[in-house]
């Protein structure tokens, strides 16, 4: 059966793949990204694959921009089902360095964007009976990250989030779950090697038990399982994609 995916942060890493792997999977999906030309890209690459798939450029912290973003999705695909949200920023900045500036853009990306997909979502969830929600987290939220507290701190809230979301809606049959990547080889892994800020592969590698970077496919397989109907059952839970960096 056919449900209407939406996917933020989908023009690029993480989200393109998880996008591009619900539409394999038989999904419409709405491509939700800031860079909505990025995002048009994606929706190209699922149309010329076969599937169906719109493009809505959208700043997840935007409250107002959200709401209309979700109805621009109803109003072309259809009601929401399956909600992955993968938009997100990140950056290394000490914590004494960090300004509230930069830690509040951090939350309202990374954390209130979520909370504002959700909410934006839901109201379609509990109307079918029936929702698939993942949310995608970070080992920084599980074990910290040097030099960054803001960004580990907003992805702890979204594992919390997610939680207390799976408690709230499990008995109107819809999930939530979260996924917390480690070192995955994304554009933006890249930018900040190339930046100095995380060391090369090799020095990555070690700290990985599996011995490798993870790929975004790695991650969007496991949103597939869980964004499918034989995942009913399964809700509240933390699922690492980490290569057993973090247990």
């Amino acid at each position: 059966m056919s449900r209407v995916a939406v996917v933020t942060g989908a023009g690029s890493g993480l989200g393109r793949s998880i996008a591009t792997r619900l539409a394999a999977d038989g999904n419409h999906v709405a491509v939700l990204d800031y860079n909505a030309d990025a995002a048009e890209q994606v929706t190209a690459e699922i149309e010329a694959a076969g599937g169906r798939a719109i493009t809505v450029g959208v700043d997840v912290s935007d409250e107002d921009a959200v709401a209309r973003a979700f109805d621009s999705v109803r109003s072309k695909l259809g009601p929401v089902g399956i909600l992955v949200t993968s938009a997100a920023i990140s950056g290394f900045t000490r914590l004494d360095k960090i300004s509230l500036d930069e830690w509040n853009r951090y939350l309202a990306v990374n954390l209130t964007g979520t909370f504002l997909s959700i909410r934006a979502a839901l109201p379609d969830m509990v109307t079918a009976q029936w929702g698939r929600i993942i949310t995608i987290s970070s080992a920084a939220g599980q074990k910290g990250a040097q030099g960054q507290a803001h960004y580990s701190a907003a992805k702890g809230g979204v594992i919390a989030l997610t939680k207390t979301v799976a408690l709230d809606y499990a008995g109107k049959g819809i999930t939530a779950n979260t996924v917390p990547p480690f070192a995955i080889e994304t554009p933006m892994l890249r930018e900040q090697q190339a930046a100095g800020k995380l060391p090369p592969d090799k020095y990555l590698n070690q700290a990985i038990p599996a011995g490798t970077l993870g790929r975004p496919q790695d991650v969007a397989a496991v949103c597939s399982f869980l964004a499918a109907e034989d995942a009913g059952y399964v809700t509240g839970q933390v699922i690492g994609v980490n290569g057993g960096a973090v247990t």
